[in-house]
């Protein structure tokens, strides 16, 4: 059976390893190439492109697209931190907090920290960082996948 996820380094960004659903029809696609690292301290770098695509009437990044990828970068970051996220786990709660606009044609990163992990939950918090600044911080809670 072949793995859900895919995460093998991208030739485009030294250090970087791509995070594919081997899935293409699922709404990761939808978001683009997403990139993923370790970072010093146990936390995890995830990383998005913002493209027209992703924009709101006022050309910034959309909220929404924001949000979605934060949800992405939860299972990403949790597993490049060595959490066991991936796969059927789901999100449980997620709180955000808009800081400023995000802008398009720079990445958009989320940082990302387990701050516990138990048999069945994952808590995860981290900041939207972009060149100018914090965009969001976030919270959430994940349920690991159940044996099948």
């Amino acid at each position: 059976m072949e793995p859900l996820f895919s995460s093998a380094p991208d030739p485009d960004h030294p250090g970087w390893n791509r995070w594919e659903l081997n899935d293409r029809d699922r709404f990761l696609d939808q978001l683009g190439r997403v990139l993923v690292r370790p970072e010093p301290g146990g936390k995890a770098r995830v990383r998005m492109f913002p493209e027209r695509r992703h924009s709101n009437m006022i050309n910034a990044v959309h909220g929404g697209a924001v949000m979605g990828f934060v949800d992405i970068a939860l299972f990403a970051g949790a597993e490049a931190c060595g959490a066991k996220a991936a796969g059927n786990g789901v999100t449980l709660d997620f709180t955000a907090q808009f800081l400023s606009r995000g802008t398009l044609d720079e990445p958009l990163d989320a940082v990302v920290e387990v701050l516990r992990e138990t048999g069945r939950l994952i808590f995860v918090r981290g900041l939207v960082e972009q060149t100018h600044g914090i965009v969001a911080s976030f919270s959430a809670t994940l349920r690991k996948a159940g044996q099948r």
